[in-house]
Order: structure tokens, then sequence, then C-alpha cells
């Protein structure tokens, strides 16, 4: 209950209330929580004790609101540890149940028309390579959670598309090839406003805050195998770090 001789400010009292709801299950995830003037008439506090305390549960992701229905519970989020992370979940050439992987397009493209990949890939400008870019979506439960763009070089892995289509294993898409078994990432993580070409795949609307992880795969002799770009929804997604001294 609030306490209202306590030091700690009204507001914060009652979001620790609602928080514990949440997570006791009093408050299911996509539930209706009580409104601004019945929670005020619960507790005995006033309306912008209890609006100052949703503005900043529905800002840190506990809540959310629909515009004419009221503030509902969100979703919990997917946790995802970057001390633990190392790309291979997001890769095609690691994938080791590549039948959880929703693909929704596959298709050869040059390194004329997408530039960016001559950089990554570490090849002289005036060199055209080709790569297959395949385009896929991770879920969880009936969410997608992000959007993956693979780039896989076609001289490498001249049948790479018809094994995707086939939900071939990583073993074997690599049978034969071990040389170029991917042994080694390097991933860099940042926050950006989602474009329009993937914001159909996580029905988000354009300029909604993602999680962008770019990863390189490498092979044990160095070469690049594989560049894939994940993009994971921040209103579904939370990152955990721990450090040590």
């Amino acid at each position: 209950m609030i306490n209202k001789y306590s030091d700690v400010p009204l507001y914060c009292q009652l979001k620790k209330i609602i928080i514990e709801k949440i997570e006791s299950g009093e408050y299911a995830p996509e539930s209706k929580i009580p409104s601004e003037q019945e929670l005020s008439e619960m507790y005995n506090i006033s309306r912008p004790t209890v609006r100052q305390a949703i503005s900043e549960l529905t800002n840190s992701g506990y809540l959310y609101k629909e515009k004419g229905k009221g503030t509902f519970v969100s979703r919990a989020k997917v946790r995802i540890d970057i001390k633990n992370y190392t790309g291979f979940a997001d890769s095609i050439l690691d994938s080791q149940v590549p039948g959880e992987r929703e693909i929704v397009d596959i298709k050869v493209v040059s390194s004329a028309s997408e530039g960016a990949l001559n950089e990554i890939f570490g090849q002289p400008g005036d060199r055209v390579l080709e790569f297959t870019k395949t385009t896929y979506v991770t879920k969880n439960r009936d969410d997608v959670i992000a959007v993956n763009t693979s780039y896989i070089p076609v001289a490498l892995f001249p049948n790479i598309a018809n094994d995707i289509r086939e939900k071939k294993s990583s073993f074997e898409i690599m049978r034969g090839k071990y040389p170029l078994l991917p042994a080694k990432t390097r991933s860099s993580l940042e926050i950006i406003n989602l474009g329009q070409e993937l914001s159909q795949y996580l029905n988000v609307q354009p300029g909604q805050p993602v999680i962008k992880i770019e990863s390189v795969f490498y092979s044990k002799s160095g070469q690049i195998v594989e560049y894939v770009i994940s993009n994971y929804r921040a209103d579904m997604c939370k990152l955990f770090f721990e450090n040590a001294k």
C-alpha cells in the first residue's frame, strides 16, 4: 500500500506496486491496467501523481498506451546478453536448426549495387563480386523480434541459395568446405531508426528505434565468409551487461 509518511515519493511507491503486480502475474501481459482515475481512488493519491508513475513505466517499457483504449502491460522483452553474444545465432552458415528460420527473400546482388560490401569483404573497389543476400526474421513465439540480412559470397558458396531453400543444416552446407567453416566473429552494436524497407517485416512504423548488430564471420584462415545485419526491435528486447574488475 501507499505510505504517505514515507520519504519515498508517492509516484515511486505506485511504480513499485504496479511492477510487483506485473511480475506476480496479477497484471498479465497485454492486459489493461486500471485507469488514472481508478488508481487515484484505489490508493487515495492525486491523478498527477498517478500520471507521473504511469509515464515513467511507459518510458521504461513496462507499459504501453493505446489512444482511446487505455494503458496496457507490455509483453516480456527478449533477453540479449551482450557478454555472451557471439553473432553465431544469426548466422546462416552456422545454423544448427535452419527450420526455425523464416526466410522472406533470397536473391543475388553485386558489390556494385551494394557498395558497402567491397569495404566489408576487403575487395578492390573496381572488382564486382556477387553475394547471395538472404532476408529472414527471428521470432519469439508469434512475434517477429528481428529482421536479419545475410550476405554470403557466391564464389565460395555457389549453391547456397538452394541450400537455404531446402533448409539444410550447417553440417550439410559446409560438407567438403571445412576450411571455410565460420570460426570467429566480430560484431558491432548501435541504436538506429528503422528505415522504410525493413519496417514491413517488424510490423512497426519507419523511424522507430531498433538495435542494429552487424556481424562479420571469419574462417579459421581469416577469410570473411558471411556478413549479417540484424535489426532487433528495441521495444521487445533488453540488453544485459556484466562486468567485473
